[in-house]
């Protein structure tokens, strides 16, 4: 019987995208934990942690439940931010605990426990990851991934990745991160939208040489079925609690620069990261909505007030159509240019998230949207000189 102490599968129903979500997704993809068949023969005899949360599903089952119920001998589960259910706010502190029904160890990399301790590896042979991701350099997933790989070098642990799809993988843009802006919401010198898949960029840290210890590491990448980066996929659960919708996770790269400014991006609504605004727009823009403390929103940004602004979009095709597979700031730009001008627009937070100081001073100092995306394009191009060597997939056009 497959363990009730796992079983949280039943709570992604709240996680789980509309039905009704538009868009020409391919169905025939699949990720690599589809397919046990092709994992399960080397776990057997091993000791094996994992690195899972509410996207590591296969059907109604979740990962840890697949490999317990197969006779695998797990050791611990690891989580990253939003915890086991994917339900915490963004940034809020994880607890480690046990889980009373099958007594494994649940161990949170976040806060300030980002990666497994050699004691949390000591009774393990193999540590899988198996996280959904978006394909954005400030979506903390890859942070974890990359402590996870440097953890296992340093212990000669085994790193198994099955693959999944990357949502925002048809294509690249934004700027490349700075070394001097480094941290756990960009790490490496990558754009924001980069356009690969966890095994993808595994394979990148490694061949760069980019992470610690990167010639102790061994790694295997199970690989996803009838899936490149000129396709659409669909995500089956949400990866975290505000990223509900594809039309969401398509405008995330873009809203997201806004969690650096005054400007709210519709946490405690029904359509996070669809739109932004604030109090201060109420003589701007005539939309309108009101946040309320929601579960993975317990707090928002002027909850309970009114915030003027624009919905990006109501659907994946809105969204797609206005992006138009690239970065977009226009929606940024204005919302500067209309802020009130005895106030700070930008926090020191925002050059985190750029990855640069130089987005918010061309923004400042009165940059076009063209002008600025024209400013990354020599650090794009290398980039995707260096991405293209790595990818497990066909690329885009």
């Amino acid at each position: 019987m497959i363990p009730k102490g796992l079983l949280f599968a039943l709570l992604c129903c709240t996680l789980c995208f509309s039905a009704s979500a538009a868009g020409n997704f391919d169905t025939s993809i699949k990720p690599a934990d589809a397919m046990p068949e092709r994992y399960l023969p080397i776990l057997m005899g091993k000791r094996v942690a994992l690195v899972v949360n509410q996207t590591s599903a296969v059907g109604d089952s979740l990962l840890p439940d697949i490999l317990l119920h197969r006779g695998v001998h797990v050791s611990k589960i690891f989580v990253p931010e939003h915890g086991f259910r994917g339900t915490a706010d963004a940034g809020a502190k994880v607890d480690s605990y046990t889980d009373s029904a099958t007594h494994l160890q649940v161990v949170s990399l976040y806060g300030k426990h980002k990666r497994p301790q050699d004691t949390d590896l000591a009774d393990v042979d193999v540590l899988i990851y198996d996280l959904q991701d978006v394909g954005v350099r400030f979506y903390t997933y890859i942070s974890t991934l990359q402590y996870c790989m440097e953890a296992c070098a340093e212990n000669h642990k085994e790193l198994i990745i099955l693959d999944k799809p990357d949502p925002n993988g048809f294509y690249v843009d934004g700027p490349v991160l700075e070394d001097n802006e480094q941290s756990f919401v960009g790490m490496q010198p990558i754009p924001i939208v980069y356009g690969m898949t966890p095994g993808e960029y595994a394979k990148m840290l490694l061949g760069e040489h980019w992470i610690k210890n990167d010639g102790s590491l061994k790694l295997t990448v199970v690989t996803c079925v009838n899936y490149d980066h000129s396709k659409k996929y669909k995500l089956p659960v949400a990866p975290s609690p505000n990223l509900r919708t594809m039309a969401a996770v398509y405008a995330y790269p873009s809203l997201c620069l806004f969690e650096g400014t005054p400007v709210s991006v519709g946490r405690g609504t029904d359509n996070p990261f669809q739109q932004f605004g604030a109090p201060a727009f109420q003589s701007v823009y005539p939309y309108c909505f009101v946040p309320h403390a929601v579960q993975g929103a317990s707090a928002p940004l002027y909850e309970n007030d009114s915030c003027y602004g624009m919905i990006v979009g109501r659907s994946s095709e809105d969204v797609l159509n206005q992006i138009n597979n690239k970065l977009r700031l226009h929606w940024l730009i204005d919302a500067y240019h209309q802020y009130p001008k005895d106030s700070t627009f930008f926090k020191p937070f925002f050059d985190k998230l750029a990855g640069t100081s130089k987005l918010r001073m061309q923004i400042s100092n009165g940059a076009s949207e063209m002008e600025i995306s024209k400013s990354w394009l020599p650090a794009i191009i290398n980039f995707r000189s260096i991405r293209k060597k790595y990818l497990l997939y066909p690329d885009f056009p």
